[in-house]
């Protein structure tokens, strides 16, 4: 028998549960089964095409210049793979919970709860990097119609602190968003010796959000499909005013800049740059995986679900990736640092000089990331009301409002969770802390689809493709050790160099070859299905890119949760009772 922490939860256990809970005291009649195809392919949209390419974009362009489409291919076949395994147990479990869910079919109960633990930062902390970004926007907008919000109730405590200490020799220098960080500090209220700053607008939006949450998912679908038409017709028009613009302007020389050492490169700061960027880059893709969450909102999960995820992936990926050359291609990479709003900073009057296109991009922005807070705080509500079904969590949370239909306890709380972090965190620390937990997750819904049982091939739900990896994997293990080797000299010896530099990416390196050899001989053996690898792979690569604070943030959460389950889960489990 397995040790209880390792307990799993069979699939027909877990469907049985599910219709179950759905009429029991707490809630009623259950969730409303509205979603279709679209639905959920907009939804996906909905919550990939937002603060990842209106905001977060134009640092990773900074980071890796014309090079980062490289990255954006990585990501966007890593997160391809992950579909498909999100798609092969969405098809099997088609409840709420998503990857939580799935762990507690495969690893067992102890991962499940950190999955769903890691989920948190993803939906929840993630959003409150979303808020901070639509709160850029809205005052930009605002500024630009000559409304003005004081400075100290449009930034974080955090941004205007460091930006304090960092000019206090010199404030002359500030400029820009550092100056209107400066001028927060030095203008804001002080009541019993702390100075009054917080992102107004942030919390509001929030706050508005939750309450559309609230009211239910019919109204949040009509809300969120209407954004998706409108922002998708605006980054279509910026990539063909931005890319006309590049050839009539004849600005393709900018793909090939002057990199430090003089030379024109794709690459000015070679793939270490580009890689540096991946904080950015995934944050871009983070949200296709709400689209499982919404499980037992789905007409015919079985078969919608995978086809909403994987097309709105294909959809994203490629707007991405032209959406990358037009910024390069329209304005030199350099210029983007800490530009937070690049899609509306390549029309300003010093690059392409278009000012309907400014605005209209200020507008536009403002929107998507409304659609991308809705469908982020639509995620989070259900994975708590998954984990307290299974008794990891109280009853509480499973509590279903017996008008709306919605989670609304869960709900409520997930508000307080992103609203009340905005009055002391900032975007930098968000944005990186909610990439490590969605790539961890990501890593674990791949691994689960190799440990459970091969299904029977039925007609009408999503059968993910068979290949098997016992010859091929192995093999592609020792090409990319072999092109490694020869593409970058003393690859491999430089990787054992630790210094305080590198220390972070080669050691996460290390371990990720080490893995990966464990797995090819394991594949070789277990005869596993290739794809599942694939996946867990590329995004085990992708973590590599982390640096050392963002493991060990991501370790102190861990550890925050680990004390939560084994003092109320571990031992109010519903497996532990039975």
């Amino acid at each position: 028998m397995s040790h209880p922490l390792f307990r799993t939860k069979k699939i027909d256990k877990i469907l049985h549960d599910a219709k179950t809970m759905a009429d029991d005291h707490h809630g009623g009649a259950g969730l409303k089964r509205v979603l279709t195809m679209r639905d959920l392919t907009f939804f996906g949209i909905a919550a990939i095409i937002g603060a990842g390419s209106f905001s977060s974009l134009g640092m990773a362009v900074f980071s890796g210049g014309p090079g980062v489409v490289v990255l954006f291919i990585i990501c966007g076949i890593a997160c391809g793979f992950t579909a498909l395994c999100y798609s092969e147990f969405a098809s099997r479990i088609p409840v709420a919970g998503s990857a939580y869910t799935y762990a507690y079919a495969s690893f067992g109960e102890l991962f499940a709860w950190i999955i769903g633990w890691a989920l948190i930062m993803e939906y929840s902390i993630g959003n409150i990097y979303v808020a901070f970004s639509w709160s850029d926007y809205f005052t930009s907008f605002l500024h630009k119609i000559n409304i003005h919000i004081p400075d100290y109730l449009t930034c974080s405590y955090r941004e205007a602190h460091n930006i304090a200490i960092a000019t206090a020799n010199n404030p002359g220098q500030a400029t820009g968003s550092t100056k209107e960080l400066l001028n927060a500090w030095n203008t804001a209220p002080v009541i019993a010796g702390l100075r009054i700053i917080f992102d107004l607008p942030a919390i509001i939006i929030n706050l508005l959000i939750t309450c559309l949450v609230y009211r239910g998912i019919k109204e949040s679908r009509n809300f969120s499909n209407a954004m998706v038409v409108l922002k998708l017709s605006i980054v279509l028009l910026v990539i063909m005013v931005g890319g006309y613009m590049i050839f009539h302007d004849d600005l393709t020389a900018n793909w090939h800049p002057v990199n430090s050492e003089g030379v024109h490169a794709f690459m000015p700061n070679g793939f270490s740059g580009v890689m540096a960027a991946v904080s950015g880059v995934f944050f871009a893709y983070i949200g296709f995986d709400a689209v499982s969450v919404l499980a037992e909102e789905s007409k015919n999960p079985q078969r919608d679900l995978p086809r909403g995820m994987i097309l709105s992936l294909i959809i994203c990926t490629t707007i991405y990736i032209v959406l990358a050359l037009v910024l390069t291609g329209t304005v030199v990479y350099s210029k983007f640092e800490n530009v937070g709003d690049p899609l509306a900073y390549i029309f300003e009057p010093q690059n392409l000089n278009i000012g309907w296109m400014q605005m209209l991009v200020a507008i536009c922005a403002v929107i998507a990331m409304t659609s991308v807070l809705l469908v982020f705080q639509m995620g989070q509500p259900r994975i708590w009301m998954s984990m307290s079904r299974d008794g990891l969590l109280p009853p509480v949370f499973q509590k279903i409002h017996p008008k709306y239909k919605t989670p609304s306890f869960a709900t409520i709380l997930t508000g307080v969770a992103v609203g009340a972090p905005i009055l002391f965190t900032d975007k930098d620390f968000v944005l990186d802390f909610t990439s490590i937990a969605t790539l961890f997750a990501f890593v674990l819904v791949c691994g689960g689809v190799l440990l459970i049982p091969v299904k029977e091939k039925l007609p009408g739900k999503f059968n993910m493709p068979y290949i098997n990896s016992k010859i091929l994997f192995p093999l592609i293990v020792a090409a990319a050790i072999i092109i490694a080797h020869f593409a970058a000299d003393n690859y491999f010896t430089q990787l054992f160099n630790i210094t305080e530099d590198n220390a972070s990416f080669n050691i996460s390196s290390i371990v990720f070859w080490c893995i990966m050899i464990v797995l090819a001989i394991v594949s070789f053996f277990k005869n596993w299905s290739l794809i599942p690898l694939l996946g867990l792979s590329t995004c085990m690569y992708l973590l590599t890119g982390m640096t050392g604070m963002n493991w060990a943030w991501f370790g102190g959460w861990l550890a925050i949760g680990l004390i939560i389950y084994f003092s109320y889960g571990y031992r109010k489990s519903r497996l532990a009772a039975a």
